[in-house]
């Protein structure tokens, strides 16, 4: 059944959006949030109130708990953001029922989308005015709109729109690519032309701007809880780096499925964020669609590199003939030189610094281009940069070679548009933040790859095309929404298995996913979970791993903080029946239970299929499954994992498949370390 089709006009799409920011980093701040855990209120209205009296009490003063309290948790979870001192913070962290944490920064988000359809009667969500928003943007479309700046400095909300208003663009690309309806004649200068929609046009959007400038944990938290209680299906939330935040755990054990982008940091290893179990992070990946540019030589030979150097961009650089061109590595002596267009080499580089000095080195020496040397990453977006100012092209080092030997002029031509013939996709994306989580082991993160380099969506009063797994994350929330709609009772983590669990492996040609960096290699579990996302499929995956979110609540206490009791169940997480199993400690061995809810036909019968990680001995019991008419729904295996060899090792990677009657494949993904000596590098 094709999903999109499944999900008809009758069906109303029930989806809302948060929107936080592309990345945070890590940064100490006078204001924490005391998290009182998951206590229940007859009547939120009080909340507040006891939080100011438990600061007074503190404080010894009323006024001074008014003055200091920033927000008040009162929907999914108990507690507060406050502007506390060192002293005030051990006071509360003598109390073994309080945790805190302190604030992370990042970018600012924001949204703004067209609208339609008759507002649900059971959203509670309210739309914020202020400057440029106010009552005439709500419409049928966003029916929500908050925002959240009680905690900011001047300084971050300098530039910025007091108002649930996007001034960077990035919440505004995102929400389009999850909800923006059908736009013909969308184009970047000509580049990708076409009809520009969301993933699922028809849902609704709520805008939490959580970010001003900078982004706390204090006003994501206060986003997420009023989302909540709002009454937010999915939150789609494009952040790199949101660690621990109790909001999601609770919007999760309330049914609303969670999808976080997994960061912008790869090829290196260890770099995944938002490894949390109860929410889907996802990977970024190429698609099928090229930017050919034609370098051409005096002797008439066409080499072939990548731009987004459009017709209106040429003829405002004017450079339509051949240029001499100076050869650079490095940018050395580039100073000393008068040329028009420069080649510069980055070898191992990553190519989005790379670019920024080398066009700040070309601007200084009056240049009208770079040809680029580089891994091939297809990260173009960053070419945005050169419009109006030079031409800018990418090439592999062998065709950088080639014109160095062969001529000291070129011609660089317009970028064409090419789609499907002859190109290898998906592959993942360079810069999509790779596994194991180095937090949480035993958690395989991340889960799914899906579209996010040269996303084409709206940013202001244009289209764009950006890059990055925060574009990736809204590829799968459309998903999700469409998922939600043919399956209204499915819970997040049956969501989950279902876009895990039928997720390809191979590419469109068949052969095997590969990753792009400075070495091209099959991809594994660590570059893209499960595989890359297939809707079609996800709709009917025949059985699922389902999870009680109270499942989650042990895991999610070890995440505010190291704990000693943490440790033995930190190891012990491979037992979460999760659609994946990571187990980063294997000595002798290891036996990981699972239990399957069958969702297809009532009566199937399902084989097993083992693909053993290399070093690995693997077993499933019972190896044939089978579920009749009337039975029960669910059934229990077991998976054993026993060490070939004594050996302080890697990872290697393997699979379990149950293949069913009825034409169903049900994959999850594994990974495996063997070890002698726990917390020893696998290098030693």
């Amino acid at each position: 059944m094709d999903l999109i089709s499944a999900a008809s006009s009758s069906v109303l799409l029930r989806i809302l959006v948060l929107l936080l920011p592309l990345s945070a980093n890590a940064s100490s701040s006078k204001i924490y949030v005391v998290y009182m855990g998951e206590k229940k209120h007859d009547d939120p209205s009080m909340v507040t109130a006891s939080h100011h009296d438990m600061l007074t009490f503190m404080f010894g003063s009323k006024d001074e708990a008014l003055e200091s309290i920033v927000y008040s948790y009162k929907y999914g979870f108990s507690g507060f953001a406050a502007k506390l001192t060192e002293s005030q913070v051990e006071e509360l962290k003598a109390d073994d029922d309080i945790s805190l944490f302190t604030q992370a920064y990042g970018q600012n988000h924001g949204a703004l989308m067209t609208g339609y359809g008759p507002v649900p009667k059971r959203w509670k969500g309210v739309c914020q005015i202020g400057e440029k928003f106010n009552t005439t943007h709500r419409n049928r479309k966003i029916i929500g709109a908050r925002w959240y700046a009680d905690d900011a400095s001047a300084a971050q909300i300098e530039g910025e729109y007091m108002s649930p208003r996007d001034v960077q663009g990035h919440g505004t690309h995102t929400a389009s690519t999850v909800t923006g309806v059908p736009v013909p004649g969308v184009s970047y200068g000509g580049l990708s032309a076409g009809v520009a929609r969301g993933g699922a046009p028809r849902a609704r959007l709520a805008i939490y701007k959580a970010c001003f400038g900078k982004c706390s944990d204090a006003a994501l938290l206060a986003a997420v809880d009023d989302a909540i209680n709002d009454g937010v299906d999915i939150l789609s939330i494009s952040v790199g780096h949101l660690l621990g935040i109790p909001g999601t755990l609770h919007a999760v054990a309330r049914g609303v499925t969670v999808v976080f982008s997994g960061g912008n940091d790869g090829p290196a290893q260890q770099t995944v964020m938002n490894g949390v179990p109860w929410a889907i992070t996802v990977a970024a990946s190429t698609m099928n669609r090229s930017f050919p540019t034609v370098i051409e030589l005096p002797d008439g030979e066409k080499l072939v590199g990548q731009s987004l150097y459009h017709s209106h961009a040429a003829a405002a650089v004017n450079s339509s003939d051949f240029e001499t061109i100076v050869y650079a590595v490095e940018y050395v002596m580039i100073s000393e030189f008068s040329f028009f267009t420069v080649y510069t080499l980055a070898a191992t580089s990553r190519p989005e610094k790379v670019l920024f000095d080398a066009m700040s080195f070309a601007d200084k020496a009056g240049a009208k281009g770079i040809i680029l040397a580089q891994y091939t990453t297809n990260l173009l977006d960053i070419l945005q940069l050169c419009e109006g100012r030079m031409t800018c092209v990418v090439v592999d080092n062998q065709i950088a070679f080639r014109i160095i030997g062969k001529s000291t002029t070129v011609k660089i031509h317009p970028a064409a548009t090419v789609v499907r013939n002859g190109l290898i996709s998906p592959r993942v994306a360079a810069f999509s933040s790779r596994g194991p989580s180095y937090m949480f082991p035993a958690v395989l993160k991340p889960d799914i790859a899906a579209p996010g380099v040269s996303i084409l969506a709206a940013k202001g009063d244009s289209y764009e095309l950006i890059s990055g797994t925060s574009m990736a994350c809204p590829h799968v929330s459309a998903i999700v929404t469409l998922l939600t709609s043919v399956h209204p009772d499915w819970s997040p983590a049956m969501i989950k298995s279902a876009i895990v669990t039928t997720a390809s492996v191979t590419d469109r040609f068949g052969m095997p996913i590969q990753v792009e960096g400075p070495q091209r290699k099959p991809a594994d579990p660590f570059d893209f979970g499960g595989g890359h996302i297939d809707p079609d499929l996800a709709v009917d995956p025949g059985l699922v791993y389902d999870i009680d979110p109270k499942k989650y609540i042990r895991f999610f206490n070890c995440t505010l903080g190291p704990k000693e009791a943490c440790l033995e169940f930190e190891d012990n997480l491979y037992q979460l029946n999760l659609p994946s199993i990571a187990i980063p400690n294997l000595k002798d061995s290891i036996t990981v239970w699972r239990t399957v809810t069958n969702v297809g036909p009532e009566k199937a019968t399902y084989q097993a299929k083992i693909e053993a990680p290399m070093g690995v001995r693997m077993s499933v019991e019972p190896s044939v499954i089978s579920f009749k008419k009337g039975g029960s729904r669910s059934t229990t295996f077991k998976v054993t994992f026993t060490a070939k060899q004594r050996v302080q090792g890697g990872y290697s990677f393997g699979s379990l498949t149950w293949f069913g009657n009825c034409a169903h494949s049900v994959r999850i993904p594994v990974a495996v370390r063997t070890v002698i000596q726990d917390f020893v590098a696998d290098t030693t």
